[in-house]
């Protein structure tokens, strides 16, 4: 019979492959290696492809586009509920083709080739920070055996280290003291450069503009959404796109009984924290601003705690996100006067 659809459990070397019919019969399975799937899918006609959305699934994806393969990339968490029995290639590959088939499992969009790179250049910045605040960290340890101690903050850091080295210092100390500025500028500079690409890829994107126009949110959030989602095309609601980054309440529920509990963090945790960021300091400055927005801001502060108000916020910029790009339109700040109106 015809084959319909195509299940791949990816691998670096190896591919299972399942092949279905339209009555969802498995019709044939293969194990191939890379030469030899490359050289099976230019061979098979095109139909429908289902694989997860893990390692190198956007890259297959876009060469089965290439060829005619209308391709899918189902989300690992919702993959794992179907593997039956034993964990192997051939159970892993029958679970992405049953969980391809409920309806209502969001796919993942195939990503560009360029929205690949602009996310490998934030796990790169997202690296260097992590060890620029480890080297921090380690040499102020050190230091404060000697008795010697700077303010917080990176500058305060980096203006007390070099203000030790005019003073009278052992040779040993001199020398670590020394290498840790040399180490923490050249993090800086590679950080800079990073920064200094994504600017030029929001000069570029419409849709990161769009996303740099809102307020408390930057150059690193813009790329990063504008890199993720593009327009954001594959939720169908701000809602949804708020759900799939993990700011909506967890709800807890059996019978008549239903508990609210924190957020249910699901989704990507480097955009949600990104996003949080940029509440957190759309708080800091929301009182000196009338606009709507920053009026509701400060008035959520007299009544929540804090941590509650930074994440309202970050759940008001995600569908704010949504629905500038659904309309792609720059954000416009509304008078409180006429919400109040409204309200």
């Amino acid at each position: 019979m015809k084959i319909s659809t195509i299940s791949i459990d990816l691998a670096k070397s190896v591919f299972q492959l399942m092949m279905f019919d339209e009555q969802h019969k498995v019709q044939q399975e293969r194990r191939l290696s890379r030469a030899a799937f490359h050289q099976f899918i230019k061979n098979h006609p095109p139909c429908k492809v289902v694989m997860e959305a893990c390692y190198s699934a956007h890259y297959w994806g876009r060469e089965l586009q290439q060829l005619g393969y209308h391709v899918q990339l189902i989300p690992a968490q919702h993959v794992t509920p179907f593997v039956r029995g034993n964990k192997n290639d051939r159970n892993d590959s029958l679970a992405i083709f049953e969980a391809s088939q409920r309806p209502f499992i969001r796919p993942v969009p195939v990503k560009t080739e360029y929205q690949q790179e602009i996310l490998m250049l934030h796990n790169i910045r997202e690296r260097l920070t992590k060890q620029r605040i480890e080297l921090s960290n380690q040499t102020r340890g050190l230091l404060t055996d000697f008795g010697l101690v700077f303010n917080k903050g990176h500058k305060a850091f980096f203006e007390g280290l070099t203000l030790l080295l005019d003073t009278e210092l052992s040779a040993t100390k001199r020398f670590v003291i020394q290498q840790s500025l040399d180490d923490y500028k050249h993090l800086r500079e590679q950080q800079a450069q990073i920064e200094t690409q994504l600017k030029h890829f929001i000069s570029e994107s419409s849709a990161a503009q769009i996303l740099l126009s809102l307020p408390g949110v930057g150059p690193i959030i813009a790329s990063a959404v504008a890199a993720s989602v593009d327009k954001a095309q594959a939720f169908k609601s701000a809602k949804d796109f708020a759900v799939w980054l993990g700011l909506t309440p967890k709800q807890s529920a059996s019978g008549n009984r239903s508990k609210m509990e924190g957020i249910s963090k699901r989704g990507d945790s480097y955009l949600r924290k990104q996003i949080i960021h940029g509440a957190r300091t759309l708080l800091r400055r929301a009182e000196h601003k009338p606009d709507a927005l920053n009026q509701w801001i400060t008035n959520l502060r007299c009544r929540k705690h804090v941590n509650c108000v930074v994440v309202a916020i970050a759940h008001r910029l995600a569908r704010l996100m949504w629905v500038l790009l659904s309309r792609n339109s720059l954000y416009q700040a509304q008078p409180a006067q006429a919400v109040c109106a409204k309200c």
